[in-house]
């Protein structure tokens, strides 16, 4: 059971650094460097942005629980 949460940890982890990657940068940061700093016409957030804020959180939310149940699992084995 350790392992199962283990690997989709090391999953999530992943998933989750490309999609904050994925993010378009706010600027001001580390993102100009990038490339990012360019500002579009276009004010707001489109659907797709939307959408990638949405799948984040939810990826995120999946990282923290699996982060929990392994530190009881490994609480509770040891």
């Amino acid at each position: 059971m350790v392992l199962g949460f283990s690997i989709a940890l090391i999953v999530f982890s992943l998933l989750l650094m490309l999609l904050v990657l994925m993010h378009k940068g706010k600027g001001g940061g580390l993102s100009d460097m990038f490339g990012g700093g360019m500002q579009s016409s276009v004010g707001g957030s489109s659907v797709a942005e939307r959408n990638l804020d949405r799948i984040t959180v939810v990826i995120g939310l999946l990282w923290l629980a699996c982060i929990i149940v392994l530190g009881i699992l490994m609480k509770t084995s040891g």
